[in-house]
């Protein structure tokens, strides 16, 4: 390949863009797409000119934050929490700020001669008081994909996109870079087990979890693109699939080469990919990982190369969700020069990140399980991954369950009501079913939408299933205890605050004591 482009950015616009439902991006003009990021908005990012994080702590913006320190940047940041994430960030030189007020504004234009460029996501509302402080005051404000697209450029970089599986397959291709030596730097959404941290600045190959959920990550333009597969999701940004998949395509237009799931019949069908995997067939494909065995504790596949059979791998991580994934990154890492050797031997070392079938301990003979599934393809393939842990006697977990509890928090109003009928068909995969209130995640609510009415949707479907709905998280502690039996696998399913489960569960004064079941 050509000379790597100059590290640039896009600044940042006051609304974030809109996708329309030919699936191009309104405002398009003001995205970096084309190769060189000419637009007349993009400039080089000055090495000597400050950076300020507005939420630093976010799982998106800490480890691009903590990256740009470790090369000597000057970053601060400002989060009124006080977690590992933030006292990580601390070691590394980041100034954290408490407040997100305009005296923190203030507190970074002091004592520097360059005004400061101030970072925000998606996350952050026009009417926080920081951000509003430093537009009253003239600073330059970029989007955090734009610093983000400014890395991916500067660098030999892989951009992992797609409806599910996309935190996973960049831990995976991080965590087998790292294991054969290959010193990856990694922007990702979770917790990568391999160096147990989100972000990570080495001078290999770059791997970063795309996002599409705001359409931003048009502006990457990586040397290879991956999209695990696609279906609808974020209804609150796309008017339908057609605006999803058109946003998706002008991704892979922007990198240098695709490679894409074929098992996917949306991708099959609306995208030519450079490259292609499959977990089903060889034929056809340049990458195949076919199952010989599978269970609750692992899986065991042929690794396939144009038709060519490589040999035999064993994956730690149950599941044809994740033997998909874990294609992938083994393709990624061919296509960057890994020899199959090298793979077969780091696979079996792979971990999941964080909140990804994150086993957080066991609670009077109950295992508990936390997991980020929050759309109903991610929950049904979380459950049946469980279900074959407990009809197989066999599990990665300290022991095989005997039976699965389900708890499951729905997240956004939009989402629930798009699907509703796909996560009560999900969720009948379970032996017994625990819904937690709705996290709303700032939508307004939708009438006749809430956890009540998927408990319904549920009881339709399976009349006989066992469902209880609670309406505060202090009742759905209460139930998951008076409900779940040793031996079972208690496993919390959202995106919201139902990953607090373990602790609420440890603090509870009488761990066994009985309570009323909710009406």
């Amino acid at each position: 390949m050509g000379p790597r482009r100059g590290l640039t950015i896009q600044r940042f616009l006051s609304k974030p863009s809109q996708t329309d439902r030919s699936g191009e991006t309104r405002g398009a003009s003001r995205l970096t797409v084309g190769p060189g990021l000419d637009t007349p908005l993009a400039q080089q990012l000055d090495r000597h000119q400050p950076l300020h994080f507005i939420g630093v702590g976010g799982i998106g913006m800490s480890a691009i934050a903590g990256i740009l320190a470790d090369r000597g940047y000057q970053v601060s940041g400002s989060d009124p929490r006080d977690n590992a994430v933030l006292q990580d960030l601390r070691s590394r030189g980041v100034r954290v700020f408490r407040e997100q007020s305009a005296t923190t504004i203030a507190a970074i234009r002091s004592g520097t001669s360059t005004q400061p460029l101030v970072v925000v996501s998606s996350a952050v509302p026009p009417t926080n008081a920081e951000l509003q402080e430093a537009r009253r005051a003239g600073l330059e404000i970029a989007h955090r994909s734009d610093v983000l697209a400014a890395l991916i450029a500067e660098q030999h970089s892989v951009a992992v996109a797609g409806s599910h599986g996309k935190t996973t397959t960049s831990t995976l291709v991080a965590s087998l870079l790292h294991a054969t030596n290959h010193d990856p730097t990694a922007v990702i959404g979770g917790v990568v087990p391999a160096f147990g941290s989100n972000g990570r600045n080495g001078k290999g190959l770059l791997v970063a979890e795309a996002d599409e959920s705001d359409g931003t990550l048009v502006k990457f333009q990586a040397w290879l693109g991956v999209i695990t597969n696609l279906e609808l999701d974020h209804t609150d940004h796309y008017a339908d699939l057609a605006a999803l998949i058109g946003t998706l395509q002008r991704f892979g237009r922007g990198c240098e080469q695709l490679l894409a799931n074929r098992d996917c019949p949306i991708l099959r069908e609306h995208f030519n990919a450079s490259h292609w995997w499959s977990t089903t067939n060889p034929e056809g494909v340049d990458f195949a990982a076919i199952p010989v065995e599978l269970n609750g504790e692992r899986t065991v596949a042929e690794f396939y190369e144009q038709g060519q059979r490589l040999g035999t791998f064993n994956l730690p991580l149950p599941g044809l969700h994740n033997l998909s994934n874990a294609t992938a990154a083994m393709a990624t890492c061919r296509l960057h020069g890994v020899s199959f050797a090298e793979l077969r031997q780091a696979v079996e070392g792979l971990q999941a990140p964080g909140r990804r079938f994150d086993y957080r301990g066991s609670w009077c003979e109950r295992q508990v399980v936390d997991d980020y599934a929050h759309h109903p393809s991610e929950v049904g393939a979380t459950l049946a991954t469980a279900q074959l842990m407990v009809s197989s006697g066999r599990s990665p977990l300290p022991e095989a369950p005997q039976r699965l509890l389900a708890v499951f928090q729905p997240h956004r109003y939009s989402r629930t009501a798009e699907f509703l009928e796909p996560f009560a068909e999900a969720l009948c995969q379970a032996d017994e079913v625990v819904l937690a209130p709705l996290y709303a995640a700032g939508e307004a609510p939708i009438v006749g939408i809430s956890s009540h009415a998927l408990g319904e949707a549920i009881r339709r479907l399976r009349p006989n299933l066992s469902v209880t709905v609670t309406d505060s998280l202090e009742e759905l502690t209460d139930v998951v205890a008076e409900r779940s039996l040793p031996g079972d696998l208690v496993l919390a399913m959202g995106a919201g605050d139902v990953n607090g489960l373990w602790g609420r569960l440890q603090n509870r004064e009488d761990p066994l004591a009985m309570f009323p079941l909710a009406a």
